[in-house]
């Protein structure tokens, strides 16, 4: 019940609704009192009526009307506190939903590194979308059920304390029956969860690259990996609903035993005079009343126990605490001149060790290419920068300030970024030029496009910079989907510039086009380039190479043609036979 206590604290600020069902749940439970016992009084007095008794009709009467008025009050309230319910329940999934996406992006990139997309969505889906429909059969059904019990008792215990203790028995008996098969129940409820997130998350990987499955023919291979998770999350199912029933039937036939006793009791001792023929029937309405909503436990105690279960791996998720923090009191960053270093820096993934005593300095608005074989470390360095990683030792500074003690959100604002492949969202190109910074003008965004070569291709469009560019700007040429990402680092107009060279995939035209984008772009900027082109290497102020995690040389390209290291190798690997050449800048990662 921990989870459940936690979702209501979640929950706190819709009080006013469950105190609002809480108030018509009282008058639903009183109301559903009132008809036996008006029966109870009928009874006796059509009783007396045949006994030769004095006819009442107005009383009689009196009672239809009154059974008549708590059946409409009922079917007025009992909607009015289901339509409270239904909005409550879709507040929670969007107070849970909303939460849980902001803490997600609280987490570090370290997370994301070590987790399916597909996987964390199928969490939040499953999760919530069963907290939700739980908290509609909690406020719906489950507290109207413990408030007419408890007064159902109360009125039992008044006309018979042996009904009354009978029927009080049947709670502890059955709960202790439950809890006895629950954790079996979620075992099984785990294994489910675990091979539909597998599932999951490799549904979304081929969604996502359906293209690579289309290009090797992997279709089938593809939709029997994930019918194999789908297929044991479904066999699962059977063992886990055959136990549950088994255990079902158990208890239902200990409740029909003793629901046996309980109305054995009520007609030997009305046969023997002890009760009148109209408490017989109330008791016995009441026993039946009471019959109907433990029956239906079965159903409320499979939904918390699904609530319980679905919601582990949601507030597991919750109970994260970022590895990247602000330091109390963190400062503002203020990089007016954008000068960086990089001072004894240590670094290591999983306990592995990728960067060891890593030191260099960034001059102000002058061009740095970081040069290294695959895997060495470089992408790591720029990460580092951003903090989406904290290093072990060492500092990163921004002009003298340490990158640890400031806010990340001001270190993020200004540093700005071009990846690789230009990572785009669905919705227009002004959206997308404008995401980081979402308040900028039409005559911004055009500027923006325009510096980036990006305006000649979008005026060419039917709706222009209203277009829209499909899911990662799927409707766009990879030279056009770089010339936006240009434009959106170009408006973001930070001190600070990243760019993992974006033009090594481009066909000659796209390349020009992005090429001269980027030198506008890296004007005035201090740039930290992770190189993949030998042509960008030789126009950049410093070089720096990494060997085995280590800063191998730091020198400008003149200095370092002869020094025997990496830039030098990969100079002379221009005058190398074609295959020789290809295969050594392929370690690097570069082209000529």
């Amino acid at each position: 019940m921990y989870s459940i206590m936690r979702i209501l604290r979640f929950t706190s600020e819709l009080k006013r609704q469950y105190i609002w069902i809480g108030i018509i749940t009282i008058f639903i439970a009183l109301l559903s009192l009132v008809q036996p016992l008006l029966t109870k009084f009928v009874i006796d007095e059509i009783t007396q009526i045949l006994s030769g008794g004095e006819v009442n009709i107005w009383l009689i009467a009196v009672f239809a009307i009154l059974f008549f008025l708590s059946d409409v009050i009922q079917t007025l309230l009992s909607n009015i506190s289901g339509y409270i319910g239904d909005i409550t329940s879709v507040k929670v999934q969007k107070i849970m939903s909303e939460r849980y996406y902001a803490q997600l992006l609280r987490l570090p990139q370290g997370y994301f590194d070590s987790e399916l997309s597909g996987k964390i969505i199928n969490r939040m889906n499953r999760g919530i979308t069963q907290i939700a429909n739980y908290m509609q059969i909690l406020t719906n059904n489950f507290l109207q059920f413990i408030f007419s019990t408890v007064f159902t008792l109360i009125i039992v215990f008044y006309f018979s304390w042996q009904v009354g203790l009978m029927l009080l028995v049947i709670y502890p008996v059955f709960i202790y029956m439950t809890t006895r098969s629950s954790g079996k129940w979620q075992e099984y409820q785990r294994i489910i969860n675990d091979e539909q997130d597998i599932a999951s998350g490799r549904f979304a990987e081929s969604i996502n690259q359906v293209k690579v499955v289309k290009s090797y023919l992997q279709e089938k291979n593809e939709l029997a990996l994930f019918g194999k998770h789908v297929t044991k999350a479904v066999k699962t199912t059977y063992p886990q609903s055959q136990y549950w029933h088994k255990r079902d039937v158990i208890r239902r036939l200990v409740l029909n035993v003793i629901f046996f006793a309980i109305f054995g009791y009520i007609f030997i001792t009305t046969a023997q005079g002890v009760y009148t023929i109209g408490t017989m029937v109330l008791l016995i309405q009441y026993a039946v009343q009471i019959r109907i909503p433990i029956f239906s436990i079965s159903f409320i105690v499979d939904s918390t126990q699904r609530a319980i279960a679905n919601s582990k791996d949601y507030f597991s998720v919750m109970n994260l605490e970022p590895s990247v923090q602000d330091v109390k009191d963190a400062k503002e960053l203020h990089a007016h001149h954008g000068v960086v270093r990089f001072e004894s820096v240590d670094f290591s993934y999983d306990n592995a060790q990728v960067l060891h005593d890593v030191t260099f300095d960034i001059e102000a608005r002058s061009k740095v290419a970081l040069v290294g074989e695959s895997g060495e470390g470089k992408t790591t360095i720029t990460n580092l920068l951003m903090r989406l990683y904290d290093i072990q030792t060492g500092t990163i500074t921004i002009d003298e300030q340490d990158i640890s003690t400031v806010t990340q959100a001001s270190l993020r604002e200004n540093i700005g970024v071009v990846f690789q492949e230009a990572m785009l969202f669905s919705g227009t190109i002004s959206e997308n030029i404008a995401y980081g910074n979402p308040g900028a003008s039409k005559k911004a965004i055009k500027a923006a496009a325009r510096a980036a070569n990006a305006h000649e291709f979008i005026a060419k469009l039917d709706d222009e910079y209203d277009s829209k560019i499909g899911e990662r700007g799927l409707k766009l040429s990879g030279g056009q989907k770089q010339r936006i990402a240009i434009a959106r680092a170009i408006l973001k107009d930070a001190p600070i510039l990243i760019l993992d060279e974006a033009t090594s995939s481009l066909d000659s035209k796209s390349e020009r086009a992005v090429q001269e984008a980027l030198e506008h772009l890296m004007k005035n900027r201090t740039t930290l380039i992770i190189a993949h082109r030998l042509s960008t290497i030789q126009s950049a102020d410093k070089i720096i190479t990494i060997k085995n995690g280590r800063i191998d040389e730091i020198g400008t390209p003149k200095t370092l043609s002869n020094s025997g290291g990496i830039y030098d190798q990969l100079l002379h690997l221009q005058t190398a036979s074609q295959d020789e050449t290809k295969k050594r800048l392929l370690q690097y990662e570069i082209s000529q």
